[in-house]
């Protein structure tokens, strides 16, 4: 993941490539964007981000929102199945 790179762009990638509900709720993020988002969050705090770092991290925390609750939607499709 490069810092050129938004990190929500791999959850974008995931999503596009087409999921099962077990694809979905196994999904994690690369370890490189953890560590991303990590870094963001830590510079965040000591109000050092810039604007495009701060929409980068705002964005990638709107994905994870929705990402949550498609693995909650997933798990439950998957206990009925």
């Amino acid at each position: 993941m490069s810092t050129t790179t938004p990190v929500y762009l791999e959850i974008i990638d995931f999503i596009a490539a087409g999921t099962t509900p077990q694809e979905v709720a196994n999904y994690r993020p690369s370890p490189a964007a953890q560590q991303r988002v990590a870094d963001l969050i830590e510079r965040e705090q000591d109000q050092h981000l810039s604007p495009d770092e701060k929409a980068e991290l705002e964005h990638f925390m709107e994905l994870e929102h929705i990402l949550r609750l498609a693995k909650a939607k997933a798990r439950l499709t998957l206990s009925l199945g």
